[in-house]
């Protein structure tokens, strides 16, 4: 398999004229400022490696267009914790307990697979789905009870992606608090429960040769799981040499809650748990003290920083560069799918620090890119994957440069050499969007060509029969 990239990010800089070769689902070769040879899919535009999302919850993308009105519209819904007025991200939460609520095996899948073919519509070649809806409505196992996670797993395969499957411990409501309603759903009991579980599903993932698919651990939240059964999820993943994910101080209540439980921050609660390291990544990690920024550097825990759910949700901007700076390495995700578009994502890690700092040019295009490929990637357990270079997985994917978002936003030829490279990943961060995707491979397979999902028919129309399914009312006959 040969492709000639017109352009092509190599992580050090953006080259002309790129042949790139792959023998399987790995890249053998990548050559700069070669021409194309005979037979080589010509790739026009610029071409990057695939794309990581770091922080999916698949199922929220049926509350798209339902959730993001705040106000009046919010307020229809009662928030059953009592906890804020209309608007707030407590009564988004009640509206996503609803969707849970619906939801089985069967048409997690359909809809999983539909917001999966989105995302690889939109350059993503593998996804985290930070995966809490495990039973049946009430708590109840299912038969299988990994059915819901192999329903994920199965879908992922159905787009053509990639999966870390961060099977999420979900133990309690909120320090000290029962589960309750729609909630139970996500319940194991206790954190051995949940580990019996999840060794089944890695085991029979393992067995069943899913090259597609990886399990990690994710701990919900310190407020979801107590303080003595966080070390043992920590202690799954360090056995397991898997990745582990926890949502982190994305309200100021949960450092309220935990220190007046614990008398530390979240961050510090997970430290003394065992829980970070350079496998664990922190996401959202919006409300830190300086201290709890020095210490998720130092440990050289991971960061995903999914701004487009962060604002939707009001929560805040996350300290990124500071973060970065200490050591934390960041990576991206669409967390609740306002929007599936990590360009977006990406470029407003930078215009976020502008708008808190009033000051320009925090971050550069080349980091950026690198918090949507390989520091993805490797927050997922794939680090072999999200480089344009031998031994790599054959992922890659090509953006547009002459869409009405980015003509002219590469100079003419005859201009000093390499300014157009320059400008190539510079329009791909601050100005193309998912729109622009033109071609995606994922493992040497074409899973995208000119815009068009190769694998799943009509991916507008699966996603619309998908969520209207779990999102239609009753029927009061």
């Amino acid at each position: 398999m040969q492709w000639h990239a017109e352009f092509a990010w190599l992580g050090d800089q953006v080259a002309a004229d790129v042949l790139i070769e792959a023998d399987g689902e790995r890249f053998t070769t990548v050559t700069r400022g070669v021409p194309a040879p005979p037979g080589a899919l010509r790739l026009a535009g610029l071409t990057l490696p695939g794309l990581a999302n770091a922080h999916s919850h698949a199922f929220h993308r049926a509350l798209r267009g339902r959730a993001q009105g705040g106000g009046a519209q919010a307020s229809k819904i009662p928030a059953e914790t009592g906890q804020g007025g209309s608007g707030t991200f407590w009564t988004w939460r009640d509206q996503m307990y609803r969707i849970a609520d619906r939801l089985d095996p069967d048409t997690y899948r359909a809809l999983a697979r539909a917001v999966f073919a989105e995302m690889a519509m939109a350059g993503i070649s593998c996804v985290g789905e930070f995966h809490y809806l495990h039973h049946r409505p009430g708590g109840a196992p299912y038969g299988n009870p990994n059915a819901m996670g192999e329903a994920l797993i199965a879908a992922a395969d159905d787009a053509g992606i990639r999966i870390t499957l961060l099977d999420t411990c979900y133990l309690a409501g909120g320090i000290g608090q029962p589960l309750t309603g729609p909630q139970l759903r996500f319940n194991d009991g206790s954190a051995g429960n949940w580990a019996r579980r999840v060794d089944s599903l890695y085991e029979q993932t393992d067995k069943a040769g899913r090259l597609h698919a990886r399990v990690g651990a994710a701990i919900h939240s310190v407020r979801a799981v107590p303080r003595e059964q966080i070390s043992a999820v920590a202690g799954w993943a360090k056995d397991h040499q898997a990745p582990l994910h926890v949502h982190l101080s994305e309200q100021p209540a949960e450092n309220e809650e935990c220190l007046e439980a614990y008398g530390m921050t979240p961050s510090r609660l997970l430290a003394e748990c065992g829980a970070l390291g350079a496998r664990t990544v922190a996401v959202h990690a919006t409300h830190l003290a300086p201290e709890d920024i020095d210490l998720l550097g130092t440990t050289m825990t991971g960061v995903c920083m999914c701004p487009t759910t962060e604002r939707d949700l009001a929560d805040g901007i996350g300290p990124a560069r500071d973060l970065a700076r200490a050591g934390a390495p960041i990576c991206l995700g669409s967390d609740q799918h306002a929007v599936i578009d990590l360009f977006e994502e990406a470029r407003a890690v930078e215009l976020n620090e502008r708008l808190r700092t009033r000051e320009r040019g925090h971050w550069s295009a080349g980091e950026l890119l690198a918090a949507a490929t390989w520091n993805g990637h490797y927050a997922l357990g794939w680090p072999e994957a999200g480089r344009l270079e031998p031994g790599a997985y054959a992922d890659l994917v090509t953006v547009a440069l002459d869409s009405v978002r980015t003509a002219g936003t590469v100079v003419p030829e005859g201009s000093a050499p390499g300014t157009a490279a320059v400008f190539a990943a510079e329009a791909a961060v601050f100005a193309a969007t998912a729109a622009d995707v033109r071609t995606v491979v994922v493992s040497g397979r074409e899973i995208v060509r000119d815009g068009r999902h190769l694998l799943v028919n009509d991916v507008p129309s699966a996603l619309q029969e998908a969520i209207a399914s779990v999102t239609a009312e009753p029927s009061e006959d």
